[in-house]
This record gives structure tokens, sequence and C-alpha cells, in this order.
């Protein structure tokens, strides 16, 4: 088995983010921060050739969830990751709250007070982001709005999914700071 080329692994790093963000999605919403190592699909089937049943041979990606993070302390627990060089990348899922940017202009300049502010805040939307990075460069980022209208109460929540990497910079960063 070959390793993918530069091209499909940056290809299939998008892919692997919506993937996570669909798996995040079957636990439901107000779920703790979780990480995600991303490895080589074939480089996983090669080692571990029984989980040949379980994984898509044709994902670039297999997604491998690690334990939960603390919301309240992310930025700590991400300065302490590490990842081993079998990982090719990491993806962490996360709840976050989204404001207009005319809120944001109002917003304290304290983090604690500005999050508890953003939470009360009338215009507020609630999102789930997940960002991912490559250890050898590329990113993606999706955020799927929390629907808040009677099918939010069903299960079928499927607000609106949005994809660009602007939607978290700062994060993509410290991602890409736990394979420095």
């Amino acid at each position: 088995m070959s390793t993918a080329s530069a091209d499909e692994r940056a290809a299939g790093l998008p892919v692997v983010v919506r993937e996570i963000e669909e798996f995040a999605g079957t636990t439901g919403w107000d779920q703790p921060p979780r990480m995600f190592a991303l490895v080589p699909t074939r480089e996983l089937l090669a080692a571990e050739p029984n989980l040949a049943e379980q994984l898509d041979p044709e994902s670039v990606f297999t997604p491998i969830a690690q334990d939960e993070l603390p919301a309240q302390d992310l930025a700590e627990a991400l300065a302490r990751i590490s990842w081993p060089e079998q990982v090719a990348g990491c993806a962490l899922v996360q709840e976050i709250v989204v404001l207009p940017p005319e809120a944001e202009d109002e917003l304290p300049g304290d983090g604690e007070a500005a999050q508890a502010a953003a939470a009360e805040h009338p215009d507020r939307q609630e999102a789930r982001l997940v960002a991912g990075v490559l250890r050898e460069g590329g990113e993606a980022c999706v955020m799927r709005l929390r629907n808040t209208g009677e099918d939010s109460d069903t299960g079928e929540d499927q607000g609106e999914l949005l994809q660009d990497t602007s939607l978290a910079p700062n994060l993509l960063h410290a991602l890409r700071e736990t394979f420095a």
C-alpha cells in the first residue's frame, strides 16, 4: 500500500473535517471539546489489517477520537498536546457562541467577562466548530449553526453548515502548534 500524495492529503482534510462534524452531530449538542488524531488510512490498515472491515480504504484519513478536553482551559490543554509521527494531523470539535460583528464590538475586553456577555447576548447563535490541520501544512474548518426552531428538540437539527478556514484562525494556529 502506498501513502497518499500531498495533493490527496490536502483534498482529504476538508472531507475528514466534515465527517468529524457529522459524527459529533450524532451525540447531540452540549458536548465538551474533543480532539481527533488524523491518521493516514492506508498506513493504519498496513499496521492493523484486522481493521479492514471497519475502515473505508478510500478515505485518506481515519479520525481517532481522543479524550475530551476541558472547555475552561482549552488553550492550556492544547499547549500540552504533542503527537507521535504516525499522526498526520489533528482536528478539534468544540461548541461556540457566534455573535454578529456589531455585538462583538460591545463585548468587554476581559476574556471571562466577554464569554459571559456573549453567552447571554440576545443575538447569539450557538454553533459546532470543527477545525483541522495537517502536520505538513493544510487546514480546514466547518461550522454548523445550531437550529433553534421546532426541529431542534426532535433531533432533526441540521442547521446551516459553513466551511471556510477564516472561521477560526487562532484555533488553527493553536492546533498547528501541537506539531511544533
